[in-house]
């Protein structure tokens, strides 16, 4: 049927009914991920892989290259960085730093050893690897950013995702929940230092260069220590205290987005610098003159968390728009074998190995110690945002990446099996003021 809109219209209503269909796959496959005993993520993961060359574009006629055409692909991208940068900042936000205080030289010992190891299987993987993904579109991928990067992707584990499945399992107030997502929390920590290393080394062209992105990194992270953070106290106890906290999330967004170009600017990912900007933002502001009030920010944290929920979406589908499956030969799936192997196997040992050699002194039986190892494999989301990084900084191939994308999917979907065969006899609690107080709730962001 011919069409009285513009070119130009056309396109944006394209776009729109792309939004849409992404939303509703996302949300029935989250629905159907629940019903399965799976976090939301798994169904939304799944929902962009279905939606991309992988499942959709199999049929006749290549329905996903006519519903997400090249020329809207600019346009979703926007729309998905500005939810995921908005996703990291509440991140960043929500990241509860006195997990890491109370557990501190167990979780991290625990998160220590298993990011060392992780790490360590990984790059080894890559190194073997790397002459079979060496080459983009005819260029070079830089050797020593390719290992960084997947041992970087291989240790990490998704805080955000492992508080949903806390809560779900009912996890949460067990001394292996508690350790867990402390582990996982200094985890957190230790992921965005090395992305942020990693994005240097690529980034920078030789050694001088690479020391200059080092140091503005550092005089950056200064800064938000040092400025921003006493600035957006002040700026929340003012504005919130007088009951406007509506001014504040233009303000915020847009401190969002500047960090993120900051940290863009001096060759560190974006993501970065929406964590991080998070990360100094206050959570307790002045209630009275005796006390303090936890999260007094919910009408603001609800707003940017509606505003991820519908933009983070499209961020699935660009993933999926990167993952075939069919373009996997058969040595790549023995390379996805053993992928899986190292990935399980680095988190695995990693957790399990400490907790293991300390069991008296944690008082742990060997079924808790198998129950952290289960939970510190976990990678969900993170994962895929460190991937896309690694595809926009150069250094994955498209059959890397897809692999490494069903690596986060099946790592995150293995917790759900498994957990119930080892959560046959109730757990220790742990019975601290902080787990037993609900407005010290470990709070899982949108998207997890």
């Amino acid at each position: 049927m011919h069409s009285f809109a513009s070119a130009a219209d056309l396109t944006a209503a394209h776009v729109m009914a792309a939004i849409a269909a992404i939303l509703l796959t996302g949300a029935a496959l989250a629905a159907l991920a629940r019903r399965f005993g799976q976090p939301p993520v798994i169904g939304e993961i799944a929902a962009g892989i279905v939606l991309g060359p992988s499942l959709l574009g199999l049929l006749p006629g290549n329905p996903s290259a006519t519903l997400f055409p090249t020329a809207i692909r600019p346009m979703l991208g926007a729309v998905s960085q500005f939810g995921l940068l908005l996703f990291l900042f509440l991140i960043g936000w929500e990241f509860n730093k006195s997990l890491i205080h109370r557990n501190r030289a167990s979780a991290g010992l625990i998160s220590i050893s298993s990011v060392l190891v992780a790490f360590g299987l990984g790059a080894a993987l890559a190194l073997a690897l790397y002459g079979n993904h060496d080459r983009i579109d005819g260029q070079s991928i830089d050797r020593t950013g390719f290992v960084l990067f997947i041992g970087a992707a291989m240790a990490i584990t998704a805080f955000p995702v492992l508080a949903r499945i806390l809560g779900d399992s009912g996890l949460m107030h067990t001394r292996v929940g508690a350790l867990a997502l402390a582990g996982a929390a200094v985890d957190d920590v230790i992921a965005w230092c090395l992305l942020a290393f990693v994005s240097a080394t690529v980034t920078a062209s030789g050694p001088g260069d690479l020391l200059t992105i080092l140091a503005l990194a550092a005089a950056y992270v200064a800064v938000m220590f040092l400025a921003v953070r006493p600035f957006l106290k002040l700026l929340v106890t003012r504005l919130a205290g007088n009951g406007r906290t509506s001014y504040l999330l233009p303000v915020l967004a847009a401190g969002v987005f500047l960090s993120a170009y900051a940290t863009t600017w001096i060759g560190i990912h974006a993501i970065f610098g929406a964590f991080l900007f998070g990360f100094v933002m206050p959570r307790e502001i002045p209630a009275g003159p005796d006390r303090l009030s936890f999260f007094p920010l919910n009408d603001l944290r609800q707003a940017l968390e509606g505003i991820a929920a519908v933009a983070l979406p499209v961020f699935f589908i660009i993933t999926g728009l990167g993952v075939d499956i069919t373009a996997l030969t058969s040595r790549n799936y023995l390379e996805l074998a053993a992928v899986l192997t190292v990935a399980c196997a680095g988190k695995f040992i990693g957790a399990c190995l400490p907790a293991a050699l300390n069991r008296r002194r944690l008082d742990m039986p060997w079924r808790e110690i198998g129950i952290l190892g289960v939970l510190m494999n976990t990678r969900g989301l993170t994962e895929l945002i460190i991937l896309n990084a690694g595809v926009q900084l150069g250094v994955l191939d498209t059959q890397m990446f897809t692999m490494l994308v069903l690596m986060a999917l099946f790592t995150t979907a293995l917790a759900g099996p498994l957990l119930p065969r080892l959560l046959q006899h109730p757990l220790n609690t742990k019975n601290t003021e902080d787990t037993q107080n609900p407005a010290h709730e470990q709070r899982t962001p949108v998207g997890a």
